[in-house]
C-alpha cells in the first residue's frame, strides 16, 4: 500500500493514498517541502501538482480524509469547523479531490501555526 508521510513540526500523519490521479501525482512528486497555512480549523498548503477535478470531489470532509483543494492546487487537511462550515462539519473553501485517508487524530494538526515548515514524502520504502 501506498503512503505518505506529513511532517509539521512535531505532528507526523501517514496517509494511505487512495487510487486516484491525485493520489498518483502526489506520490510521484514526493518528496516535497512547503509552508503551512491555516484557515479555521484546517491546515493547508501549496504543493507542486496540478490536478482536475475527479467524479467524486466535494468540499466536506470526514475526519482524516485528505483534500487536495483544485483552485490552490494545495493539500487541505481540515480537523475542525471552518468559517464556511455549518455546525461542526468539516468543509473546505470549494470542492476538492478526496486522494488519502490518515488514522492519525487530525485534530493535532491543531499544534500547526501558519509559517510552520512541512516535509511530504514517501513513507512506504
Amino acid at each position: 500500500m501506498r503512503t505518505l508521510k506529513l511532517t509539521m513540526g512535531d505532528v507526523v500523519l501517514t496517509v494511505r493514498l487512495l487510487d486516484t490521479p491525485t493520489a498518483d501525482a502526489l506520490y510521484d512528486a514526493a518528496p516535497f517541502s512547503a509552508i503551512a497555512q491555516t484557515w479555521g480549523d484546517e491546515v493547508y498548503f501549496d504543493t507542486p501538482v496540478t490536478c482536475d477535478m475527479e467524479v467524486d470531489a466535494r468540499d466536506v470532509l470526514q475526519p482524516g480524509e485528505m483534500g487536495f483543494w483544485l483552485v490552490g492546487s494545495a493539500i487541505a487537511i481540515p480537523y475542525g469547523p471552518t468559517p464556511v462550515s455549518v455546525g461542526d462539519e468539516l468543509r473546505l473553501a470549494s470542492e476538492a479531490n478526496i486522494w488519502g485517508h490518515c488514522d492519525e487524530d487530525v485534530r493535532n494538526c491543531a499544534r500547526v501555526s501558519p509559517g510552520d515548515d512541512i516535509m511530504v514524502e514517501r513513507a512506504d520504502g
